[in-house]
């Protein structure tokens, strides 16, 4: 049993290496010290003083002893390094179940440079159906500028059937310049259903100037929109027919009328379309009148 006691420790000194270097005197002091302690008439009230003191004893004479503690010391050191050993062993096995782990863990756990693909596609294929939807979007714009009118059945006057093609006479063409305000297809549907019915609006602008076709659904809601104010105070509508309903009875004025067809008039161009339009009609006036008295005087002269 003396082989697992530390007898150094009994006598309260450091053991181990330290222990090993101590001297004879150090050694006998710390035994007096601690037999002082630990002797029997000190501790009456104790069961296990005698025993304790009898350790105490055993322990200095094994290190009072030359060979003993010579022997003692050896042992001391193959204990050391027996748990330093094991020590590594608990160290190199903790550290393999740690990489073992790791590589378990790396196993099953989803590859970062996999995930980095499948969402560098998703991503991808994000953009291009945006990208896809961006171009339908346009192209369905550009049909819609470009076609100068819809093409639908409707109704003929009088004739009790359908037909192709659209009644001019029923479009309205409005433009607007592109300061202020800018309009859209609800902002002009809701403007002209002040008039009538609105059946379509397609608009074609540009960067300086906007225009649009506005269809009504009858003549009577065209007469009643045009030459009115509309839009925006800040930005309004010039608004204009698109087949001009002129009388026969002028016809220089109806073919002015045909020959500016509502393309861009704006501004000062609306105000130069106004006036000849207006001197037309003044000639068409005096020629009209020199006529009649001309058929008056062949009535009352005679041939």
């Amino acid at each position: 049993m003396d082989v697992d006691v530390d007898h150094y420790e009994v006598l309260g000194l450091p053991s181990g290496v330290e222990g090993a270097r101590l001297s004879e005197k150090e050694i006998s002091k710390a035994y007096k010290f601690k037999a002082l302690e630990l002797h029997p008439d000190k501790r009456p009230d104790d069961p296990n003083a005698h025993a304790n003191f009898q350790k105490l004893k055993s322990s200095y004479e094994i290190l009072k002893d030359e060979k003993a503690r010579k022997l003692f010391d050896d042992l001391l050191k193959i204990k050391r390094e027996k748990q330093q050993r094991q020590s590594q062993q608990d160290s190199k096995k903790r550290k393999m179940v740690s990489d073992l782990e790791e590589r378990e863990r790396a196993a099953f756990a989803p590859d970062p440079g996999v995930k980095a693909r499948q969402e560098e596609e998703r991503i991808a294929r994000q953009l291009k159906e945006e990208i896809e939807r961006i171009r339908a979007m346009h192209a369905k714009t550009e049909a819609a500028a470009t076609s100068f009118a819809p093409q639908r059945e409707t109704k003929q006057s009088g004739g009790g059937g359908a037909g192709p093609g659209l009644d001019k006479e029923k479009v309205l063409k409005v433009s607007w310049e592109k300061v202020g305000e800018d309009y859209t297809a609800e902002r002009l549907r809701e403007v002209f259903s002040e008039f009538g019915v609105v059946e379509d609006v397609v608009i074609k602008s540009s960067k300086k100037k906007g225009s649009a076709l506005i269809v009504m659904a009858n003549k009577d809601a065209v007469v009643a929109a045009t030459g009115s104010l509309c839009g925006s105070l800040s930005n309004p509508l010039l608004v204009l027919p698109l087949q001009p309903a002129v009388a026969t009875e002028f016809p220089s004025v109806q073919r002015a009328a045909e020959t500016n067809r509502i393309n861009n008039l704006v501004g000062p161009g609306y105000h130069a379309y106004e006036d000849s339009v207006l001197q037309k009609m003044q000639m068409d006036v005096r020629a009209h009148r020199v006529l009649r008295v001309l058929q008056c005087r062949r009535v009352f002269i005679g041939p």
